[in-house]
C-alpha cells in the first residue's frame, strides 16, 4: 500500500508539474520578437486579407488563454498541432528523426556508464599513479563542452584520419552506429568525467566505513569486500545522478546532432527555434521535460532496491 500511495503521489505531483510547464513552455515562445507570420510569408508583402487568412489558419489572432486550451487538449489526444515551417504534423517529423536521437542518447548512456563507474573503480582502488592519471583525464574530461569535443573529434578522426564520416546519420543500423560513434564520444566525454568523479568519491568514503574495516579484519578478500560493501553502497549516490545524466544527454543532443548535422530532434529543435515554428519547439520541450520527470520518478523507485537505508520518498546522504 504504502508503494501504491507513493507512486500515485508522485504522478499526481508529475501532472501537476507538467500543467506548470506547458503553461511555461506554450507562453514563453509569445514572449519572444518577431512574429511566425512573418516566416510564413517569407519576407514577402502580403494583402490585409492574406495575412488574416494565415491568422486565421493558425489562430495567431485568438487570446492567449484560448490558444493555450486549445493546444494543451490537442496535446493531451497525442496531436502537437502542425509545423509552420515543414507544413506537416508536428507528430510525423518527431516520429521521423525519434530514431537518431534515442540511438544517439542509447550510445552515449552506454558510454557514460561503463567508462565512468569503472574509472571511478579503478581510481578508487587502485590509487597512487594509477587515480592521478585517471584524475587528471577526468578532469579533461570535465573541462571539455560537447560542442568543443565534437570539433575535436571531427578534425581529428573525420577531417585528418577519415576513420568516421564528420556529419549524417546514415542508413540502416550498421551505418548509424558507424555515424553516431564520433557524436556519442563527444556528448559523453563530460558525463563520462563526472561520473567517474562522483563514484571515485562515494567509494573512498565507504571505505572509511566501519563495516568494511570489520569486513577486512574477518578475512574476506579484497575483490569481496570492494563488490559487496564498498561499490554496493556507492551506488546508491551514483544512481541519483541518474535524472541529471539523462537529461543533460538529450539537451546537449541539440549542440552534438548540429556539429555532425544529424537528423535527430536536436538539430529539429535547434532549426524551429531559430524559424519560430512554434509547434515543434512547444512539443519537443514539453518531451523533455517529461522525459526528466519520468527518469526522477524511476530513480527514486529503484533507490530503495539499492540502497536498502533509503524507504520510498526519501534520498540518502550518504554514500
Amino acid at each position: 500500500m504504502a508503494f501504491a500511495r507513493f507512486v500515485a503521489r508522485r504522478l499526481a505531483e508529475m501532472a501537476a508539474a507538467l500543467l506548470a510547464a506547458s503553461f511555461v513552455i506554450f507562453g514563453a515562445l509569445y514572449l519572444a520578437p518577431g512574429n511566425p507570420a512573418s516566416f510564413l510569408l517569407s519576407g514577402r508583402a502580403a494583402t490585409p486579407a492574406a495575412l488574416a487568412a494565415i491568422n486565421a489558419q493558425y489562430h495567431l489572432n485568438d487570446p492567449f488563454a484560448v490558444q493555450y486550451l486549445r493546444w494543451l487538449g490537442q496535446v493531451l489526444h497525442g496531436d502537437f498541432g502542425r509545423s509552420i515551417e515543414y507544413r506537416t504534423p508536428v507528430s510525423h517529423l518527431l516520429a521521423a528523426r525519434l530514431p537518431t536521437t534515442l540511438l544517439l542518447v542509447a550510445m552515449s548512456l552506454v558510454l557514460v556508464v561503463v567508462l565512468g563507474l569503472v574509472l571511478g573503480w579503478i581510481g578508487a582502488v587502485r590509487g597512487g599513479a594509477v587515480d592521478s592519471t585517471i584524475l587528471v583525464a577526468t578532469t579533461f574530461a570535465l573541462g571539455t563542452p560537447s560542442f568543443v569535443a565534437a570539433i575535436l573529434l571531427q578534425g581529428l578522426f573525420a577531417v585528418k584520419l577519415h576513420w568516421f564520416p564528420s556529419g549524417g546519420s546514415g542508413t540502416g543500423l550498421g551505418q548509424m552506429l558507424w555515424h553516431l560513434t564520433l557524436p556519442s564520444v563527444a556528448l559523453a566525454l563530460y558525463l563520462i568525467g563526472m561520473l567517474a568523479r562522483v563514484t571515485r568519491s562515494a567509494m573512498l568514503e565507504s571505505l572509511s566505513h566501519d563495516h568494511v574495516t570489520v569486513a577486512r579484519s574477518r578475512g574476506v578478500p579484497q575483490r569481496q569486500v570492494i563488490r559487496r560493501h564498498v561499490f554496493r553502497n556507492s551506488l546508491g549516490t551514483v544512481l541519483t545522478m541518474g535524472g541529471l545524466i539523462i537529461s543533460t544527454l538529450v539537451i546537449c543532443t541539440v549542440l552534438v546532432e548540429t556539429a555532425f548535422s544529424l537528423d535527430g530532434i536536436g538539430q529539429l529543435l535547434d532549426l524551429s527555434t531559430t524559424t519560430k515554428d512554434f509547434p515543434v519547439v512547444q512539443a519537443i520541450s514539453l518531451i523533455i521535460v517529461a522525459l526528466f520527470m519520468v527518469v526522477n520518478l524511476v530513480v527514486d523507485l529503484l533507490h530503495p532496491l539499492v540502497d536498502p537505508r533509503v524507504t520510498l520518498g526519501t534520498r540518502s546522504t550518504a554514500a
